[in-house]
């Protein structure tokens, strides 16, 4: 039968809240009364994370299926490796960590049938750190103002997706990307709606601050071209200030003479100019680097092996496939 919810959950290093998160999560989704299945994506971890997600889909295999990544390919490639796997015609996101309560969950649901393709979250009272919280909210003004892209909390994982959505999403091929993004550039009706968040039940963020700012970086350089058209016409205007200190420079030469004082002046100019094209240079390598990894074509992630209920059909034809090899070997 065919789930009308699917839930993608990443899974990085998580075995100290992985009994929690179940604790919680098969308990909310059962209350829906609806057929649903949840997929965990193992990103690699190095913990018994693997361990106990096996446990579970033995405990659960007709609700639960586990894909096993072969190494860490990041979070954004287990949600995307998710949405492949999916036979829902709704798919949620969640943390592992349970900030974002599963009993949430509902709530989205109930959004995405009043119509919605898209259904964002916004955290009613953070559980973050004050610098955490300032950089996001900083991030997405710069990140709204120069993309269009109007997501009020673009760091909550817990969202909502159509099938029309995800399967435009599925036909994408990019590298890099930011799922949420992607998905709202492809809605014809996005929204979005307030939750609750909560501490971290376990464990500690997967995100540093250079993480954030690569993320937030590869948003903008991957939905926009607004950085490049920006520096140029940055450039534009310094080229015409640098001619108009050369004219001015050599007006002074004829009529005061030979001076010395403004050399330092001088300095402070070409060391800006010097700090200006360098981060031409890098915001250049930034495109250069996605056209680079896109060409290679190689594949965004590899999966190991993948945990899954059989369907009656494929058992039965698996048994008699088992029978006829038993029979030949007597």
């Amino acid at each position: 039968m065919k789930p009308e919810l699917s839930v993608v959950i990443p899974i990085y290093n998580e075995e100290a809240g992985l009994s929690h998160l179940f604790a919680r999560l098969y308990p909310a989704l059962d209350a829906l009364a609806i057929h649903y299945e949840i997929i965990f994506v193992n990103d690699g971890s190095r913990d018994q994370s693997v361990n106990i997600l096996a446990d579970q889909f033995r405990l659960r295999p007709d609700v639960t299926r586990v894909i096993l990544f072969n190494g860490n390919y990041g979070q954004h490639m287990a949600i995307l490796a998710g949405f492949e796997a999916t036979r829902g015609e709704i798919m949620v996101t969640l943390d592992a960590d349970l900030q974002n309560p599963p009993e949430e969950i509902g709530n989205l649901v109930a959004k995405m049938r009043e119509g919605y393709d898209y259904v964002g979250s916004i955290r009613r009272k953070r559980q973050d750190s004050a610098w955490r919280t300032i950089a996001s909210k900083s991030m997405n003004r710069l990140r709204e103002r120069i993309t269009r892209i109007k997501i009020t909390d673009q760091g909550n994982m817990l969202r909502a997706y159509r099938r029309n959505v995800i399967d435009l999403i599925n036909q994408c091929g990019e590298v890099n990307t930011f799922v949420p993004a992607l998905a709202y550039t492809f809605a014809r009706k996005p929204t979005e709606i307030t939750v609750e968040h909560e501490q971290r039940s376990a464990g500690e963020s997967k995100y540093s601050l250079y993480s954030l700012i690569r993320l937030n970086f590869d948003l903008v350089t991957g939905f926009s071209l607004v950085p490049l058209q920006l520096f140029s016409m940055l450039g534009m205007v310094l080229s015409l200030g640098s001619a108009a200190l050369v004219v001015l420079l050599l007006v002074r030469r004829f009529v005061l003479g030979a001076e010395a004082e403004g050399l330092f002046t001088l300095f402070a100019i070409a060391f800006f100019m010097m700090g200006v094209i360098l981060f031409g240079i890098g915001l250049l390598g930034e495109y250069i680097g996605r056209i680079f990894q896109q060409v290679r074509a190689r594949p965004r992630y590899v999966v190991q092996a993948i945990l899954q209920e059989l369907p009656i059909d494929e058992y039965l034809n698996a048994q008699d496939r088992a029978e006829k090899r038993t029979v030949s070997r007597t």
